[in-house]
């Protein structure tokens, strides 16, 4: 049997429906071409009144900054340089959104990879991974609900986990071990939160192509994985940002705690 997948087209892209209307998003990793950014323009799009970038990719912050501070107007974008292993540059975030109100939703996208066997992976290489793709998003979590609870605000964080978290990859121990954390945390921190009516879920998804992803990974590899797909095809960032979105919107108000899969499996 022939279990080659065609890969289908990419969908038209869909247009904002005003799902965020008046909301200050932040958003972390938010330069770039990733998840981040396409989480960014997404919001925007969607009628938030404000989004904070935050990213520790200087150039490019300011870049992106530029093009949908030009696009979507100066009084709506913000960007402040933020290394998520920092907790008093993850206070400055969020302190940027207070000009616009506060924050009500935080987006936690920040996350570091690599390749490496447990057998040659060092306790720095371990560390480095963990401390920016999971402790990194309990800082964002723990200093957002923070600010939700003391406004009284019924606000929203969306997590990126990955499916990694559940399944098997060689050369990922650390990033899984991280995306998995994630997981977890998303349903404890939930429950933490749910009586002040902040909700927080994640998003897991498999591949998403960007640029960064293209450089770090060799096409045989890229080409194995996209193999996986039910569509034969990697995600574009922005099919991942229309799930974070649906997440912060008002349209997912009964869910919290939950991990939802953007990709054809997660196993």
């Amino acid at each position: 049997m022939n279990t080659d997948k065609a890969r289908q087209p990419v969908p038209a892209y869909v247009p904002g429906h005003n799902l965020l209307d008046g909301k200050t998003v932040v958003v972390t990793a938010a330069a770039g071409a990733g998840i981040g950014a396409a989480a960014a323009r997404r919001c925007l799009e969607e009628g938030a009144g404000a989004v904070v970038l935050g990213d520790v990719h200087q150039r490019r912050l300011g870049e992106a900054r530029d093009e949908l501070a030009e696009e979507f107007g100066e009084d709506r974008v913000a960007a402040v340089v933020c290394d998520v292993t920092d907790e008093e540059q993850v206070t400055a975030l969020l302190d940027a959104a207070e000009p616009f109100g506060g924050v009500d939703v935080m987006i936690n996208n920040a996350g570091l990879g690599g390749t490496a066997s447990v057998l040659e992976m060092t306790d720095d290489q371990w560390s480095t991974v963990l401390d920016i793709t999971l402790t990194g998003t309990f800082r964002c979590v723990r200093a957002a609900s923070n600010r939700m609870v003391r406004a009284g605000r019924k606000g929203v964080i969306v997590n990126n986990a990955s499916v990694i978290g559940w399944r098997a990859q060689e050369g990922q121990a650390h990033y899984a071990a991280a995306k998995a954390g994630v997981m977890a945390l998303t349903r404890c921190a939930a429950l933490d939160v749910a009586r002040h009516g902040i909700r927080v879920n994640a998003v897991s998804p498999s591949l998403a192509m960007h640029p960064f992803l293209a450089k770090v990974t060799t096409d045989e590899l890229l080409a194995e994985l996209e193999g996986r797909e039910a569509f034969g095809r990697a995600a574009e960032p922005w099919e991942i940002a229309n799930v974070m979105v649906f997440l912060a919107s008002d349209y997912s108000s009964y869910m919290t705690g939950e991990v939802v899969s953007v990709s054809s499996q997660h196993a």
